[in-house]
């Protein structure tokens, strides 16, 4: 009734079956979404409450700075004495503890942004820096 062909394949796919490892029990699916390179040995992460910013600190006492897309913004040098790094509720401050000194050193954040104005009218030298304040307290 069955060919040895048959036979052989049936066996193989058998073993097949039992050789892989399978995720019908599993109760998270999961994927790696990106992996950021640091060049450095990474230590501790934060990000900012709205997830735009990643921090990364380095065993060699930097602060790396990602946006959400894994891109390198800058670089902070706090010390190799820092061990932990938290971010604060409005994303504005970093704080950065170091058992070995026994401090919590809180650092403010204040990101600087270029707003493209090409094509804007505009009064004056078109380089003039420009400050932008935000007042968000009001009720």
């Amino acid at each position: 009734m069955f060919t040895t062909y048959s036979k052989s394949f049936v066996g193989f796919a058998i073993v097949l079956l039992l050789a892989v490892p399978s995720h019908v029990g599993a109760k998270v699916e999961w994927s790696i979404q990106k992996t950021l390179k640091t060049g450095e040995p990474p230590v501790d992460v934060a990000v900012s409450p709205n997830g735009s910013t990643i921090f990364v600190l380095t065993g060699n006492g930097n602060v790396l700075i990602y946006d959400r897309e894994g891109k390198l913004d800058d670089t902070i040098k706090v010390g190799v004495h820092v061990d932990q790094i938290r971010v604060g509720p409005s994303g504005e401050q970093l704080f950065a503890t170091s058992r070995q000194n026994q401090t919590v050193e809180i650092i403010a954040l204040n990101f600087i942004r270029k707003i493209n104005v090409v094509g804007s009218p505009s009064k004056g030298r078109t380089d003039a820096p420009v400050v932008l304040t935000v007042f968000s307290d009001f009720q």
